[in-house]
């Protein structure tokens, strides 16, 4: 069996010694010095500081780190008692040990109640000191290992891409991780105590939530299960969870539920993507045909509304004109109506591929704007432009119009009223951003996930494709579509980030070599 080799280099631990009687000072520094039992089992050294009344004691404690204070109860400048808070104060996780020469049941108590992790009577015998010594030592220990493994349970905690929740029997909050706490815009402290299902969990997927914890209280494996969430912001969140419950003393009797949970939202909104483009590639065909034989009837009824005009405008009788001149101006805005519409649905159904040029979306965003000028006008809404210019992207100009289009055209539509939009258009690193700002009154945000669906629509006479094709046509640029809203503001706000142009210059043919 190897001896155990003793490293001088190690230190097993870090005593301070407060005590103004030197001899006393010089043995307590020797006892504890020479005593194997502190030096640990790897062996090495225990480092003394002695100091000699409390204002330096306190100073040199402030300066390193210690593992335990031995303290005189009775120093120059202050009582032992009354230094256990301002040294524990500054000694992580240290303990501190008074030296007393009259102890009494009283003061022991005061002793312990103000900190002390125990104390030695004068003229005590060796081991009798480190006996305490090492307890102090051990207790410190325990808690350091202890803040090192809470430190490991919180990285991992809030480290992993899961959401993790723990509930109480009664289904309130006891902790979640830094991931859950982001989703709801809540920080666990705020939500501990509060139930969960009632703060968080969307109306209509609340029963089914409490039956699953239910189920998990009473010691049923629960399965997958989906609900809605609610977020930060009110939109409501598709979060896949599974609960079991975790017993600590009577295992009859569940103490907390876990929850982990995946948020699904995008992969939900993937999932119906792509079911809607292959709706639309399956539908395409069908369009294509269809178009031919829709449009030749639509313009066929057209001229012959525009005939039936001016053989209603020879009519004398103003009782008799007026009316029906009103009822085909009707049918012919119904008719244009269904052109748009079929317009809009064969862009989505087989769009065309962009062409590739530089554009200034600041130049797009402005003529839209002038265009639309005589709309916002008549509808008070205030426009503010702001503007960056040589915001350059390479894309098609007649897709990135029909983009800026239909996202003015929606937030016009969104203020009846009247109001405010505000268009912006900057430069963030290697994107253009266009963000558009309406005072409309913040759209649900329950229904965002939905809102860039076909066919998806708030308004009564919406055909639900605007967004959709928005969202191809920026898609196809290599960019992203956002929309959010604000209800306490009553705002809402779309966000198109497109790639920067690095390099629009055209290609300038070398000059002929000179021979």
């Amino acid at each position: 069996m190897r001896p155990v080799v003793v490293s001088k280099d190690i230190v097993a631990a870090r005593v301070l010694l407060l005590d103004d009687n030197l001899d006393l000072a010089e043995n307590v520094k020797d006892v504890l010095e020479r005593s194997p039992e502190l030096a640990g089992s790897e062996g090495g050294k225990v480092e003394i500081v002695v100091a000699h009344d409390a204002q330096s004691g306190l100073e040199i404690a402030r300066g390193r780190p210690f593992d335990v204070a031995i303290v005189d109860v009775r120093l120059p400048d202050a009582y032992g008692i009354d230094l256990i808070a301002p040294l524990r104060a500054v000694m992580a996780h240290g303990e501190v040990v008074l030296l007393t020469g009259n102890a009494t049941v009283e003061s022991a108590i005061s002793a312990l109640r103000a900190g002390a992790a125990g104390f030695v009577l004068k003229s005590f015998r060796p081991e009798e000191l480190v006996s305490t010594v090492q307890q102090a030592l051990q207790k410190v220990r325990l808690l350091r290992e202890r803040e090192k493994y809470e430190r490991r349970y919180d990285a991992l905690m809030n480290a992993t891409e899961v959401l993790i929740l723990g509930l109480d029997v009664d289904g309130d909050v006891v902790f979640f991780n830094a991931k859950l706490a982001a989703l709801l815009g809540a920080t666990d402290v705020d939500a501990r105590g509060k139930a969960f299902a009632e703060q968080w969990i969307d109306g209509a997927d609340r029963k089914r939530f409490i039956a699953m914890f239910r189920d998990a209280v009473a010691g049923t494996a629960t399965k997958e299960f989906e609900v809605g969430m609610r977020d930060g912001t009110g939109a409501v969140r598709r979060v896949l969870w599974r609960l079991s419950s975790v017993t600590e003393d009577d295992p009859r009797v569940p103490d907390h539920v876990y929850g982990i949970g995946v948020d699904a939202t995008e992969r939900r909104a993937l999932e119906r993507r792509a079911a809607n483009a292959e709706a639309m590639n399956a539908m395409a065909p069908l369009a294509m045909g269809l178009a031919h034989e829709i449009r030749n009837p639509l313009n066929a009824a057209v001229l012959e509304l525009h005939l039936l005009g001016r053989g209603i405008d020879r009519i004398e009788d103003a009782k008799v004109r007026g009316p029906m001149r009103r009822r085909v101006e009707i049918v012919v805005g119904e008719v244009r109506r269904l052109e748009r519409l079929l317009t809009e649905f064969l862009e989505l159904a087989r769009p065309r591929p962009p062409q590739r040029e530089p554009v200034d979306l600041d130049r797009v965003v402005s003529d839209v704007l002038d265009l639309e000028d005589g709309a916002t006008s008549s509808s008070k809404v205030r426009v503010t432009r702001d503007l960056a210019p040589r915001s350059t992207v390479l894309g098609d100009l007649e897709k990135l119009k029909q983009v800026v289009l239909n996202l003015v055209v929606n937030a016009v539509d969104a203020m009846p009223q009247g109001g405010d939009l505000t268009a912006r258009v900057e430069r963030i690193g290697d994107e253009v951003v266009l963000t558009l700002t309406d005072s409309g009154g913040g759209i649900d945000p329950r229904i965002l996930a939905e809102v860039f669906d076909p066919f998806f629509t708030t308004k009564p006479a919406g055909t639900g494709l605007g967004l959709a094709i928005v969202r191809k046509i920026v898609e196809q640029h290599a960019g992203s579509v956002v929309l959010s809203a604000d209800q306490a503001k009553g705002t809402t706000t779309v966000t198109v980030t497109i790639p920067f142009a690095l390099d629009v210059r055209p290609l300038s043919k070398a000059p002929p070599p000179v021979i």
